[in-house]
């Protein structure tokens, strides 16, 4: 078993380094970066080099995440002995075919020295590399000590990322590559022809067409893959205005961009939904995406030994069956993906009023003059609770387990200064700064962080305690960033509702549990009782493999890697990466997350369209 590095930040203490000392040095963060990638590259070139010469430019608690460019995976190696056995397998072996390491330029990659907390200094860098499949980005982070012979500063790396950006011989058809007919060489008379797919076979089949598919497919489109959406709704994007009325996103629009076309200058911070549905239908146009809307994927079935797929699809309004038979699927789910989560609690059936599930809800407005009760404590809880009192509903909301609540106004600019933000870097550039630290290592920054941004809550967290609402501080002190990536829940971003609730224009209940429902009421263990009209179960959503597994049948089914949460390593499970099904693939996630990994999932795609990867993965679940 390899030695087991220790989980933790390299403080200055911990390099001992004070930062007395480390004041009393020039960094010349330019410096510093092309020292340690020429290094690198000595090393790695040498045809004597060991693993163990590789990894000596490593801190014994560094890091290595890749993401596809030299594991056709998403991998985090943490430690000497974990780095050096993938710096052999991968690397001295010459399997991923690494060529050469430069540090990167370019708007907002300039090498820096940061002191990110008192007890912290890194110099960060970016840097590009080329392998035999294609070129790459990454970000290094290398600390300083002190060294003992020269009484100089060594800078050793903390924490590497390396990720696949553009294959070789097959960059996006974008820019002064664009091509210069439209839809590559249909031109508009023969539109309908493209989109009809009756004289050849798609390469990919992309199940749904919110931000997810659409992600997806417009970087398959840049990349020449020929790709077929197949989306139920009317309309691309139709889900997010078929959602509450009152939903509207909580993220900042700097945060949301889509590839290609970022939203205008003008456009809201916060973006409603219905606005939302607006833009992903004329994104899909604009980006001349080929979709079939109105329609139903029923069945899709593997051929293992051809490695085709037979999707079966009841197309539009008049329901055609079509079978069309592609190499590759992608299920673009959102993060409510799953089925509706809907507690079973007696006497549901003799409530006179209406139960719904957050998912089915619609409108307040139905419900003017009337009382409700929301059932939950996170995201859509609060909204839908606001919105049912914006309309003067006497709303109850009832929180069964604790919330972890950040103000947007305090929260944001804590958590994503330098990023995502008004004049911030390139959306790709700070897309590459949000996955450079393997999840482990962006937890124990993030609790840093988080304990920021409670003391510039402190009011209202306390005031939210004392009307009984109840509050944590997310995973291990971590906020809502991993909770969102653990469990796509548990937090709720606060842009007014907590403080209807702090004035009690939101009621609150909690310490207790729903025992049941009578005719007109429900009543609690604790023995409360509230009257109430409809009930709104804001409880999320199930595994997301189910309505998966209901189209591809039980023997692919069975296959399928769960999709959301976090492995050993801290990578997700399964979305974006492999799903345990051959050629089949989940794009799911928030509009950040599918811009930045529809990306991956468009390389891999590519890869073996172009018999540049066979499909194997250096991968521990393998």
């Amino acid at each position: 078993m390899p030695n087991e590095p220790t989980l933790a930040l390299p403080t200055l203490s911990s390099l001992n380094v004070s930062p007395e000392t480390l004041g009393k040095y020039s960094v010349d963060a330019a410096e510093v970066s092309n020292k340690w990638v020429q290094s690198f590259n000595s090393v790695f070139r040498s045809p004597n080099a060991t693993p163990a010469d590789v990894v000596s430019l490593f801190e014994p608690n560094g890091w290595w995440r890749d993401i596809l460019a030299l594991t056709w995976d998403f991998r985090s190696f943490h430690g000497h002995d974990r780095i050096a056995k993938f710096i052999g397998d991968r690397i001295l072996s010459g399997v991923a075919g690494l060529k050469d390491v430069t540090v990167a330029s370019g708007e907002g990659m300039t090498p820096v020295f940061l002191k990110p907390a008192p007890d912290l200094a890194w110099v960060q860098f970016f840097i590009t590399l080329s392998t035999s499949s294609g070129t790459g980005t990454g970000v290094v982070r290398v600390v300083p000590r002190i060294d003992s012979a020269s009484s100089g500063i060594t800078w050793k790396a903390f924490a590497l990322l390396t990720t696949l950006t553009e294959l070789e011989g097959h960059p996006e058809q974008i820019g002064q590559l664009r091509n210069p007919l439209p839809n590559h060489g249909f031109w508009p008379s023969n539109r309908e022809q493209e989109l009809e797919f009756r004289d050849r076979e798609p390469a990919v089949v992309v199940v749904g067409a919110g931000q997810s598919g659409l992600d997806v497919a417009a970087r398959l489109k840049v990349l020449g893959v020929d790709t077929l959406v197949v989306e139920k709704h009317i309309a691309p994007g139709a889900q997010w205005s078929n959602r509450y009325e009152a939903l509207c996103l909580h993220d900042p629009v700097w945060y949301d961009h889509m590839p290609y076309v970022p939203f205008p200058k003008s456009w809201p911070v916060f973006t409603p939904a219905p606005k939302l549905a607006k833009w992903l239908a004329a994104y899909a146009e604009s980006m001349e995406l080929n979709i079939w809307t109105s329609s139903t994927v029923t069945s899709a079935r593997y051929d293992e030994e051809k490695k085709i797929w037979e999707v079966k699809v009841l197309r539009g309004t008049e329901k055609e069956e079509r079978i069309v038979k592609p190499r590759h699927v992608v299920f673009a789910l959102g993060l409510g993906s799953g089925v509706p989560v809907m507690p079973a609690v007696d006497g549901m059936d003799k409530f006179k009023g209406k139960i719904v599930h957050s998912a089915g809800h619609g409108t307040a407005r139905d419900y003017i003059g009337k009382k409700a009760l929301v059932v939950g404590a996170c995201t859509s809880a609060h909204d839908i609770a606001h919105d049912f009192y914006h309309y003067g509903v006497d709303v109850t909301m009832f929180q069964r387990s604790s919330t972890y609540v950040m103000s947007q106004k305090n929260g944001w600019p804590i958590l994503f200064r330098g990023t995502y933000e008004e004049n911030g870097p390139p959306t790709e550039v700070a897309d590459l700064l949000t996955a450079s630290l393997p999840f482990h290592v962006a937890k124990l920054m993030a609790s840093k962080a988080v304990s920021k941004i409670a003391e510039a809550d402190s009011k209202l967290l306390q005031d939210l305690e004392s009307v009984g609402f109840r509050t944590n501080m997310g995973i291990e002190g971590s906020g809502f960033a991993f909770l969102a990536s653990t469990k796509a829940g548990g937090y709720y971003i606060d842009v007014g509702a907590s403080q209807l609730i702090i004035d009690k224009k939101i009621k609150m209940l909690s310490s207790t549990n729903l025992s049941h429902f009578t005719e007109n009421s429900a009543v609690f263990e604790d023995g409360r009782e509230l009257q109430c009209d409809v009930v709104v179960f804001a409880t999320g959503f199930g595994d997301g493999r189910g309505p998966i597994k209901t189209i591809i049948g039980p023997e692919q089914g069975e296959k399928l890697v769960k999709i959301w949460g976090l492995d050993e390593e801290g990578e997700t499970n399964s979305a974006w990466r492999g799903s345990g099904v051959e050629n089949l693939y989940v794009m799911v996630g928030n509009l950040m997350k599918c811009r930045f990994h529809s990306m991956h999932i468009a390389l891999q795609i590519k890869a073996t369209e172009e018999g540049l990867w066979d499909g194997t993965r250096y991968s521990e679940r393998l």
